[in-house]
């Protein structure tokens, strides 16, 4: 781009406190990253707009004026003010309206239409087990709907307050390490401690745990930075690294929840033949069973020093995913971030990169790895210095089978990695100016995999004017993740979610499952129903009467149950 080439003029400015950009900005008032020249080129001439189009941002950055007032009887906001103390208990709009939307495209897109709806009546920061378990007892009794905040970075409608009630927010005060086993390698903490400070916690372990060695949970989701333990445990998330290290069903060791009907805690053995699972029956739970206090998680030890990185150039997607099902079927080990863009999110790579067009890019193209057939792999080796040499080695073998053109010199993952966690920053930029960018995610084996791409980025391009970005990512030996970044010129409510469900429509058509890692919340509620049938849903349904028989806990269609009319029919949240 040359430099007199009009760029815009974004914004870098912090958000104002107690603004509508405070509750539409993700995490961070302070963040920001913007789509590079090379990017903004792009969007412009995939979108079909012009400079014009980007000289009159809409901000938000006006005053939260909207006044909504509780519903819930001032007898019960007193008896939960007796409880939790006044400092800790909230019952204006925007603390309602915070701790009720998340991170979703959705809820910044209503933000920015002025459209406030299912906030809770009062937000709560119970300070202990004692305060929780009167809470929970207290809305028991009293049939008083309870949601659960965490880190806020929700993209499924989680937390949203149906049916208002009271939100707890468990990161103020419910946010500290209770027990550290290094016999066991394994930590217990509060399900309000977020990502960031668990990781420092373990990294320095002989500091802050008094530990022989460094250790590290290895999850580590793009929301870390903004995300709770307990969001982690209870929408059965994913990390980045979870190739080696796992998703979080596979960290978790121990649990420990405050229901309506009392505690339910399980036991800290690695396996056991008692009977079902029941550490795996709570995980993904979503809140609608009771309320997680703590949670024992197994930890890794913490070896940076021994972490080899990759990047490999494939001349077409058929040849980058057989390269990557061989890789997890060779039985040498696993990768730990295991990425692989496919034609067009390649693409997209080279030129936010800058390299399309370029010298390298015509020795690329003289090598037969064309544009928009070209597929990028990377990804990086976590573990023992012995195991990730060999790991390293073994996937460059196996590439090199594939015909991969090597990039690990050019340091292309460490460039993606310092970038991972401050991505989803640059939507603000572009709803700035009326473009949405969102993302859906599926589970798909590998022998279905390149059909359920195929149908997918089918539907996606039916729409014009629309970019339709896939990677490969969470990888087994009998399948993978599949996750779909779209980018579209979308202000309209109507429009966005016509796109959204559509989206959903064809992932649960392809056959593939309906979320990897994200959960369902209750704007996947219909598509999880359909998916999985009503005798499975039943099952849910009568494990949350015993926990919860006043069905108290994130009611509002949350897992399919006791959704509306409207949500079975798959028009939740359309504008009349």
């Amino acid at each position: 781009m040359a430099k007199d080439e009009f760029y815009p003029q974004w914004c870098e400015q912090e958000a104002p406190p107690r603004s509508f950009r405070t509750l539409i900005k993700y995490g961070d008032a302070r963040g920001f990253k913007h789509p590079n020249r090379g990017l903004f080129r792009l969007i412009k001439e995939s979108l079909g707009m012009s400079d014009e189009d980007f000289k009159k941002p809409t901000l938000c950055t006006e005053p939260f004026d909207i006044e909504i007032p509780p519903k819930l009887a001032e007898e019960h906001i007193e008896a939960m003010r007796q409880i939790v103390g006044s400092e800790n208990l909230f019952t204006d709009t925007y603390s309602r309206t915070r701790a009720s939307f998340g991170a979703a495209t959705i809820d910044a897109l209503r933000l920015r239409h002025r459209v406030v709806e299912n906030i809770a009546d009062a937000v709560l920061c119970p300070r202990s087990r004692q305060d929780l378990e009167a809470i929970v007892g207290y809305c028991h009794e009293h049939r008083i709907p309870v949601y659960v905040n965490g880190g806020g970075s929700s993209v499924t409608r989680g937390k949203e307050a149906v049916k208002g009630g009271v939100s707890l927010d468990m990161s103020v005060h419910l946010n500290k390490v209770v027990a550290f086993n290094e016999a066991n390698q394994t930590i217990t903490v509060q399900a309000g401690m977020w990502g960031p400070e668990l990781e420092h916690i373990l990294n320095n372990a002989p500091k802050t745990l008094a530990a022989r060695r460094r250790y590290t949970c290895g999850h580590f989701p793009q929301s870390f930075d903004h995300s709770s333990v307990g969001g982690w445990v209870v929408t059965r998330g994913a990390g980045q690294n979870s190739t080696y290290y796992g998703k979080i069903e596979d960290m978790v060791i121990a649990q420990d929840y405050v229901t309506p009907i009392g505690a339910f805690k399980t036991p800290e053995y690695p396996r056991s033949a008692t009977g079902p699972d029941f550490d795996q029956i709570m995980i993904g739970s979503e809140g609608t069973f009771g309320v997680l206090m703590n949670v024992t998680l197994k930890v890794c030890r913490h070896t940076p020093e021994n972490t080899r990185r990759f990047s490999y150039l494939f001349k077409n997607w058929e040849d980058a995913r057989n390269a990557c099902r061989e890789i997890m079927q060779a039985e040498f080990g696993y990768p730990s971030i295991f990425r692989l863009s496919d034609q067009e999110e390649t693409d997209v790579a080279m030129r936010t990169y800058h390299v399309h067009g370029t010298p390298a890019d015509t020795l690329l193209r003289w090598l037969d790895y064309q544009p928009m057939q070209r597929c990028l792999l990377l990804g990086t080796v976590d573990g023992d210095l012995d195991f990730t040499q060999l790991a390293a080695k073994k996937v460059r073998q196996i590439c090199k089978r594939y015909h991969a053109f090597t990039l690990t010199p050019f340091r292309v993952a460490q460039a993606w990695e310092r970038s991972r966690f401050t991505d989803p920053f640059m939507r603000e930029d572009l709803m700035d100016y009326g473009i949405m960018i969102d993302t859906l995610e599926c589970a798909v084996t590998w022998s279905q995999m390149a059909d359920v791409h195929e149908k997918v980025r089918s539907f996606v391009k039916r729409r014009p004017h629309t970019i339709c970005m896939t990677h490969l990512s969470h990888a087994y030996p009998q399948g993978a993740n599949l996750y779909f970044i779209f980018v579209a010129r979308i202000e309209d409510i109507n429009e966005y979610l016509t796109l959204q469900y559509g989206i959903l429509e064809a992932i649960l058509k392809a056959g593939a499952a309906v979320s990897h890692h994200h959960g369902i919340g209750k704007q996947t509620a219909p598509w999880f129903e359909e998916q999985v049938g009503e005798g499975w849903v039943d099952v849910i349904r009568a494990l949350r009467n015993h926990f919860d028989p006043n069905q108290i806990m994130n009611p509002g269609g949350t897992l399919a149950l006791d959704m509306t009319e409207e949500q079975k029919k798959k028009q939740w949240g359309f504008r009349k």
